[in-house]
Formats: structure tokens, C-alpha cells, sequence
């Protein structure tokens, strides 16, 4: 491993940390008050669509340096454990496709806000379902994905930490707005359902 291979993920590392620290500060109350004084209610509207357009086109050049830098393979999932990794993060998917379902898949991309003039989004705490197990299992479904890639590269790693930590702290950032929002419904929810680790039980939920 040469001296450009050890810099790689260094490289990656600090990519991945600063687009975290960009799309924090967008996403933060005091940013989104500042372009609601500068453009007014059109803010509230195309807000979290053109958020959203950002993280997914900004995340390209990350994952653009992660294929072309300099790497080197630390493992390969053999068969037979391939398949079950695989089919694994396939559930992943799943469960981050019924997430978005049970959350309003068009108010999390912003596209309701942005044909419905003032409507401001979902206004109750949503604890059924996948919500009765874990509190972010968008999250969840997307930490087990990102570690179960079949090959595990130097540059796969960076990546997968700088994401891994992107994601603790977004859910972290989230718990507050969620404290904000609903006080102590939110409290009580959080008291019972664990935040990223799912804990499922056969008795009766005292949720929903």
C-alpha cells in the first residue's frame, strides 16, 4: 500500500465530514429563517425539495472520489455468505421504501409542499408500524446497508464511516426538532422505542 492509498481515505474521510457539516447547516432553523426573510413563503414551499436535490447531487463527487482515488480490497464476502448479505440489505430496502410509505413519501422528497400552497407537513408523530420498533429506521435500514457491501475496500470504509456518522448525528439532530415539535408525546415515544438498534418483543406494544 502506497503512500497515495493511505491518503485516499483521509481524502474521502474529510469529503464526507465537510458535505455533513454543509447539508447540517442548511437543514438547521436559523438557515431556513434567514431564505424564508430573503424569499418569503416560496421558501416553505420548494425549501425541502431543492434540500433534498442538493444532498443527492453534492453526494456525487464523494462517491465519485471514493472510485477513483487510489484503493485497496481489505476483504470479499464469499459465496455462500454473499447471498445472505445480499438479501440481507435487499430487506434494507425494503424497509426503507415501507418507511418512507409510513412517513409520506412525497412530503419527505417535498413534492407535496410544493403543489400544496401553505401546507406546512405532517403534524402528528408517527409510532406505528416500523416506528414501533425503532424511532429512525430510514437510518437503520440505511447503516445496515452501507456495511454489508460485498467488497470492502480502504475507500469503501472512509466512506462508510463518514456516512455512519452523518447518519448518527442527523438522527441526533432530528431527536431535537422531534422535541421541539411534540414535547412530551415525543418523550414518552422515546422512553419506549430505542432509537437506531430495533427491539422487537412479543408483548403488546405500549406504542400506538
Amino acid at each position: 500500500m502506497d503512500i497515495h492509498t493511505l491518503l485516499s481515505p483521509i481524502i474521502i474521510l474529510f469529503t464526507v465530514i465537510m458535505y455533513g457539516v454543509v447539508h447540517s447547516l442548511l437543514a438547521s432553523s436559523g438557515m431556513k429563517q434567514l431564505i424564508q426573510r430573503r424569499l418569503g413563503g416560496a421558501a416553505n414551499r420548494g425549501y425541502r425539495f431543492v434540500y433534498n436535490a442538493f444532498a443527492v447531487i453534492s453526494l456525487l463527487p464523494v462517491l465519485a472520489l471514493t472510485a477513483l482515488l487510489p484503493d485497496y480490497v481489505l476483504y470479499t464476502i464469499l459465496s455462500p455468505w454473499v447471498y445472505l448479505t445480499t438479501s440481507i440489505q435487499l430487506v434494507a430496502v425494503v424497509v426503507l421504501l415501507i418507511g418512507l410509505l409510513q412517513t409520506g413519501v412525497w412530503s419527505f422528497l417535498g413534492l407535496r409542499q410544493l403543489v400544496r400552497v401553505g401546507e406546512r407537513g405532517q403534524s402528528d408523530l408517527v409510532v406505528k408500524g416500523l416506528y414501533r420498533h425503532v424511532r429512525h429506521p430510514l437510518y437503520t435500514a440505511g447503516l445496515i446497508f452501507i456495511w454489508l457491501v460485498p467488497v470492502m475496500t480502504v475507500n469503501v470504509l472512509a466512506l462508510n464511516v463518514g456516512l455512519s456518522l452523518y447518519l448518527v448525528a442527523g438522527a441526533l439532530v432530528e431527536e431535537r426538532k422531534l422535541l421541539r415539535e411534540f414535547g412530551v408525546e415525543y418523550v414518552n415515544y422515546r422512553e419506549i422505542v430505542p432509537m437506531l438498534i430495533p427491539r422487537f418483543s412479543l408483548k403488546r406494544s405500549q406504542i400506538g
